[in-house]
């Protein structure tokens, strides 16, 4: 990108990741957060809606970035990473030409745009400036930066251990454990695109892919999404929680209520099989009485209504089929949430996988 602004600098990466840090937890996160409380919309439409937000927000914010950084090399010149040298002096040739004071004596930023495409050429038709840009951006140019294995690994884990304690920090709690699985997903998967990239002798992608750009934009790339990546795994996975353990309990209590009702149902029954023994088979109870449920002694008034054994049992299986509703709704409650908090890393890393083979392995 262009030198006057300072772009593709490593210093500029890092301000640039730090205030997207800020902005993205102290605004964008209580923003999402507002749109995923709930009872404000259906949950499928807060989903879509929280992510559709952030991915605006995202791109809007990432495109002013690029925008004032200006054009890189390539672009400049209208060239992409794979043309060769005579290629880049035919373009510089027609760019100069087009572009120089002479032919544009109006135009009073004439010298300047010139003096960039000047330093475009200079830069690409050097094949190790070249291969310095393409990595480190114009910052590694200007610092006579050189490729070292070491000192590439070393930066690399400063900066994914430092992101790593700030993604563990902010995702602290049971309620932000599918969170946490999510963002670390995500900074493994950029870790091993990152070192694919670096690592990598020559051009890393296919010639279809981002044919202007450099392999040091697209790793800021990635640096500059992950804060609204993560303050989106954030918001989300909040709001999808479940509390297993609250589930558990409301299981048990059901269980407990269910016993409770058993053992009240079949105390009647027993009543009333002792009533009728001791009326020699007479049904016992009368058109009154007591009848014992969960909530105390209940009388039982009615002409001709009689608590028999058989309306016992009758009552007793209503109350199981009851009970055992609830506890259906819950164990079905449970059920899904450990199905979708176990297998959405699996399926993430898988898919993240398929679409990284398929664009570094289709590269011609």
């Amino acid at each position: 990108m262009s030198d006057e602004n300072g772009s593709n600098g490593g210093g500029g990466d890092d301000l640039s990741g730090l205030s997207g840090f800020f902005f993205y937890v102290f605004i964008v996160h209580p923003a999402t957060a507002w749109i995923l409380r709930p009872g404000r919309f259906e949950r499928k439409k807060s989903i879509i809606y929280a992510i559709g937000f952030l991915a605006l927000l995202a791109t809007v914010k990432t495109g002013m970035e690029m925008r004032a950084m200006g054009p890189n090399h390539y672009s400049l010149l209208n060239v992409n990473r794979n043309s060769s040298p005579l290629d880049i002096k035919r373009a510089y040739k027609k760019m100069s030409l087009q572009l120089h004071p002479d032919k544009n004596p109006n135009d009073p930023n004439a010298s300047a745009k010139f003096d960039r495409i000047k330093k475009a050429y200079d830069v690409l038709m050097d094949m190790e400036f070249r291969e310095v840009y393409n990595k480190f951006g114009q910052d590694g140019i200007n610092s006579n930066k050189r490729y070292d294995e070491a000192q590439f690994f070393m930066e690399l884990g400063v900066f994914y251990v430092t992101w790593g304690i700030m993604a563990y920090v902010l995702t602290l709690g049971s309620r932000s454990g599918l969170a946490r699985q999510w963002t670390f997903t995500g900074l493994i998967v950029m870790l091993v695109i990152e070192i694919s990239i670096m690592t990598s002798r020559g051009n890393p992608f296919p010639s279809w892919f981002l044919p202007q750009n450099t392999e040091h934009e697209a790793v800021w790339l990635m640096h500059t999404l992950f804060p609204a990546f993560m303050n989106g795994c954030r918001s989300i996975g909040g709001y999808l929680y479940v509390d297993l353990e609250a589930q558990t309990r409301q299981l048990l209590m059901a269980l407990q209520e269910q016993n409770k009702d058993i053992l009240l149902v079949l105390r009647d029954v027993q009543i009333g099989v002792q009533n009728i023994q001791a009326n020699g088979g007479g049904g016992g109870g009368g058109a009154g009485g007591n009848r014992l449920t969960s909530a105390g002694t209940v009388p039982i008034v009615g002409m001709g209504m009689r608590a028999t054994p058989t309306g016992k049992i009758r009552e007793l299986q209503d109350r199981l089929q009851q009970s055992n509703s609830t506890v259906q709704q819950a164990v079905t409650s449970l059920k899904s949430a450990e199905k979708s908090n176990s297998n959405f890393g699996f399926y993430a890393m898988i898919l993240g996988y398929v679409a990284f083979s398929y664009i570094f392995s289709s590269k011609e």
